[in-house]
C-alpha cells in the first residue's frame, strides 16, 4: 500500500516519506492487540498509539476501575520493551522513583543505583497520590529524557514514555498536579465507562483471569524507534500548521481563558497531528488530524476564567471552550 500526496513545501523544506506496507501492518497489528485486552474504547487506543509515535507522555485519569491501569499494561504488553510499573503513595520519596548514591565500601566511593524510572515504558500509578516534591522528581526525565542525582547526569533509554493515571481530586488523598507537571503530558485523556455490550465481553473474557498475563510483544524496540523517526517524517502542509496556529491564537485571545496554548503546546499538538496521520496509514497530515488531537493535547495547558475548585471541572469546562474555538475556526479546504 502507498499513500502519498504530492510534495509540498513546508517551512522551507519537503518531505519525501512513503507510507509502506510494511509500516501499516505492523501499526494495524500493534493496536489490535493492545484493542485484544482493552476493549470498547478505540478513540482511548488511538491516542495513546499517538502519544507513543509522537515520543510523548500520557495522563489517564477517571474513576477507579474503568481500565487505566490495563490501557498502560496492555500497551507494554504488547512492545517488546523494558516495563516498570511506579504506585504512587503518600509516603514515597524522590529516591524511589528515580535511585539513589549507596556507599560502597569496597570500592571505597559512592555508585548510584538507579530507580524504576530507568525503563522503556513507566506506569506511574496513581500518581496524584503521592506529594508535590515526589511528583516533581519526574519532571526531568519526562522533559530531557535524563535523571540528575548528586550532580551526575544519566540519560534514559529510548524509546521512554511515561503513562500516569490519576484519581478525581473529590478522592481523599489526592495532590493536584501542578501546571508544569501537567504540561510534560503530551495528551491527557478520560476513558469512562465501557458500553454494555464492551461490558459484556470484558465480564465474560476477563472475570476471573488478568487480560494482560497472556499477551505477547508484537513490536521490538528497533521498530518502535523507526515508526518515531517515520511519525518525525510525515508531511504537513502550510494550510495545515496555520490552522493549527490560528487555533491556539484563538485560545490565547479567548475572554473565557486566563491563560492560553504555549509555544510548546503548538508543537506537542505538532508533533500528535504527525503521529496521528502515520497511525491511519497516511504520508501527510490533514485539518482532522487537528481537530482530533486538539482537545487531548490542549485543555491541560490552558486555564480557564473563574475555575473555581480547579480540577477535573476545571478541565471539562476548559475542554468545552476549546470546542467552541474549534467550531469558530475556517477549516482549509
Amino acid at each position: 500500500m502507498t499513500n502519498q500526496k504530492p510534495a509540498l513545501a513546508v517551512s522551507g523544506t519537503v518531505s519525501s516519506f512513503t507510507m509502506d506496507e510494511k509500516t501499516a501492518d505492523r501499526l494495524t497489528l500493534l493496536r489490535t492487540r493492545v484493542e485484544s485486552v482493552f476493549r470498547g474504547k478505540r478513540q482511548a487506543v488511538e491516542l495513546v498509539l499517538v502519544a507513543l509515535l509522537a515520543r510523548g507522555h500520557v495522563l489517564l485519569e477517571d474513576v477507579p476501575g474503568v481500565g487505566k491501569t490495563t490501557l498502560a499494561r496492555a500497551l507494554a504488553g504488547s512492545l517488546d520493551l523494558h516495563f516498570q510499573r511506579i504506585q504512587f503513595t503518600s509516603d514515597l520519596l524522590p529516591a524511589d522513583v528515580v535511585g539513589v548514591s549507596v556507599y560502597s565500601e569496597t570500592r571505597q566511593n559512592f555508585e548510584f543505583r538507579p530507580g524504576p524510572i530507568f525503563a522503556n515504558i513507566v506506569l506511574a500509578d496513581e500518581i496524584n497520590r503521592t506529594t508535590p516534591r515526589t511528583q516533581s522528581s519526574l519532571l526531568e526525565a519526562m522533559n530531557e529524557r535524563q535523571v540528575t542525582v548528586d550532580n551526575q547526569t544519566f540519560p534514559l533509554k529510548e524509546p521512554f514514555m511515561v503513562l500516569a493515571t490519576q484519581n478525581p481530586l473529590e478522592f481523599s488523598g489526592t495532590y493536584p498536579l501542578p501546571e508544569s507537571q501537567l504540561d510534560r503530558f503530551l495528551l491527557r485523556l478520560s476513558l469512562g465507562y465501557p458500553d454494555r455490550t464492551a461490558e459484556v465481553d470484558i465480564l465474560r473474557s476477563y472475570g476471573h483471569v488478568d487480560p494482560c498475563a497472556d499477551l505477547t510483544p508484537v513490536l521490538s524496540r528497533d521498530e518502535v524507534l523507526k515508526l518515531q523517526e517515520q511519525a518525525s517524517a510525515i508531511l504537513v502542509s502550510d494550510e495545515v500548521v496555520h490552522y493549527l496556529l490560528d487555533i491556539v491564537e484563538r485560545t490565547r485571545k479567548s475572554p473565557q481563558l486566563e491563560l492560553g496554548a504555549s509555544t510548546r503546546g503548538a508543537m506537542a499538538l505538532y508533533r500528535g497531528i504527525q503521529a496521528r496521520a502515520l497511525l491511519l496509514g497516511r504520508a501527510y497530515a490533514v485539518p482532522q488530524d487537528v481537530k482530533s488531537l486538539c482537545t487531548a493535547v490542549l485543555a491541560h495547558r490552558v486555564m480557564v476564567k473563574d475555575h473555581g475548585d480547579g480540577g477535573i471541572s476545571a478541565h471539562r469546562r476548559a475542554e468545552a471552550i476549546l470546542e467552541e474555538l474549534l467550531d469558530r475556526t475556517p477549516v482549509p479546504l
